[in-house]
């Protein structure tokens, strides 16, 4: 059994095998850890490239394309190792990149996952939309990162090199503790794709566990690799599976009017939407509320399942502000920014 699985799902990713799978496999791969193509039902020939290419990395073949969140379940129930690390086929890695991870989670036996630093490899000096150095979210459940407030990505001058307890780690590259995935039970697979990292750090959080930032280390993104930023149904499941992370853990005596509140940001957003023209993106944050509301008995099961101890208790790691608000009214375009607003107040 390797100590460590760095597990890649891919799903048509044959473009970003071939840039970036070489080195992560001559970079990581050892006695200790072993490295594992999981493939979600590809019809491009990534799988066979690999098979041919890679024989160094281990492969996994799923019959069709779960998503990511039941992919990674499916996958990961076929792997045994002491740590799992979810690695995006679009990501560049170089040497020592994975150790201080691991030991981070080896010193720490309270913490079920972390990340390192993501930067853009578009543009190496600056942070990385998904994930950047650590992310939260606000009162309204709205995700945001130190590195990156909505879509203004700041430029990495070491601001954000202290290592930090945050609220979720990007599932761009998340290094687990298996025995917590397990307990926690994995991704939800409503989700699909999207936020389903945000939503298993909170229960992560909610069985006592840490998630962490360690900055000792960094990997380069591209970025929408399978789903484009502005693409229509990146917007449904951004907006749908928001709402599902809210119902299944807010507090029970907030979860009402911090629903109410939400689902009025939301229709602002789509008339936003489409005041722009773009009427497909209004069309997917209506479409996300209508099933929210079809799923919302499967909702209640799954949140009356998860421990009702924490029923009432507020997490330190959710900014209570709007962070819409502060970046569209007050102009604050920082993390740093937001907490010294935060501090003075």
């Amino acid at each position: 059994m390797p100590e460590t699985a760095v597990v890649i799902l891919n799903w048509n990713g044959l473009r970003y095998l071939k840039m970036f799978l070489g080195d992560v496999a001559a970079n990581t791969a050892d006695e200790n850890t072993f490295v594992y193509l999981a493939d979600n039902g590809s019809d491009d020939g990534s799988y066979e490239w690999v098979k041919e290419n890679h024989t160094n990395v281990k492969l996994i073949r799923l019959s069709e394309n779960h998503g990511f969140a039941e992919g990674y379940n499916l996958a990961l129930k076929q792997i045994d190792a002491e740590f799992y690390v979810l690695l995006n086929s679009d990501i560049e890695v170089r040497s020592g990149w994975l150790s201080p991870m691991i030991k981070y989670l080896k010193d720490n036996p309270d913490v079920a996952a972390c990340q390192p630093k993501i930067l853009s490899y578009n543009a190496k000096e600056y942070f990385e939309y998904a994930g950047a150095a650590g992310g939260f979210i606000d009162k309204f459940g709205y995700p945001f990162c130190r590195g990156r407030i909505l879509n203004h990505t700041e430029k990495d001058t070491g601001q954000y090199d202290d290592q930090a307890d945050i609220f979720w780690s990007t599932g761009a590259c998340m290094a687990v503790r298996a025995e917590a995935w397990n307990k926690c039970g994995g991704f939800d697979p409503a989700f699909f794709a999207h936020m389903e990292e945000i939503d298993l750090c909170w229960r992560f959080q909610n069985a006592g566990y840490r998630v962490a930032y360690i900055p000792q280390t960094s990997v380069y993104h591209v970025g929408g690799g399978t789903l484009s930023y502005d693409s229509p149904f990146k917007t449904y499941l951004n907006f749908r599976n928001n709402l599902f992370l809210l119902y299944k853990n807010l507090p029970g005596n907030i979860l009402r009017s911090t629903l109410f509140k939400r689902k009025i940001l939301d229709g602002v957003a789509a008339i936003f939407f489409l005041m722009k023209g773009q009427l497909r993106s209004t069309a997917a944050v209506w479409r996300a509320h209508m099933a929210f509301c079809m799923t919302r008995s499967l909702l209640r099961e799954k949140r009356n399942a998860l421990n009702p101890g924490y029923s009432s208790v507020k997490n330190p790691h959710i900014l209570n502000k709007s962070i819409v608000f502060e970046f569209y009214v007050k102009g604050i375009r920082t993390y740093t920014g937001l907490i010294k607003k935060k501090t003075d107040q």
